[in-house]
């Protein structure tokens, strides 16, 4: 299980003294605890960890945008780093092509008419890519594909 590798890597980082890597992976074990606790759980699932990982990679993300326009390209890097540290632990991303696939499976299979059932196509299509593509990017090509039918 992912969690337990984070885990792992963490102990790992300890060892080898390697400050950065040791202190996003603590914090990031940090947060999975919280979620574990929230939901009363020992173990979290891996789609739960995903959805865990993708905050801190938008957190990252914006943090990058911000210190670079502060003019803070020290902070930026090191916001960066991380980043790429945290994108480890993600499943490769799907291209548009294999999402535009499955959308398609699911309409196909769900029977969906139009918009109105654009909230059941993304909650299905988002059940099958989980971790391995942008839910925004997923809303889009829902919304794109739904507008045309």
């Amino acid at each position: 299980m992912l969690e337990e590798k984070i885990f792992n890597d963490y102990k790992e980082a300890m060892k080898n003294r390697d400050t950065l890597k040791s202190s996003v992976l603590s914090f990031l074990r940090a947060q999975l605890l919280n979620l574990a606790v929230e939901k009363k759980k020992n173990k979290l699932e891996d789609a739960e960890v995903f959805a865990v990982i993708k905050k801190l990679i938008k957190q990252r993300q914006d943090s990058v945008e911000q210190f670079t326009k502060g003019n803070r390209p020290e902070l930026a890097e090191k916001e960066t780093k991380e980043l790429e540290m945290l994108k480890a632990y993600l499943p490769p991303e799907l291209s548009r092509d294999e999402i535009n696939k499955i959308i398609d499976a699911v309409i196909a299979e769900s029977g969906a008419a139009g918009m109105k059932d654009m909230g059941k196509v993304i909650k299905e299509v988002s059940a099958r890519v989980i971790g391995k593509a942008d839910g925004k990017l997923v809303s889009d090509l829902v919304r794109e594909k739904l507008s045309q039918g």
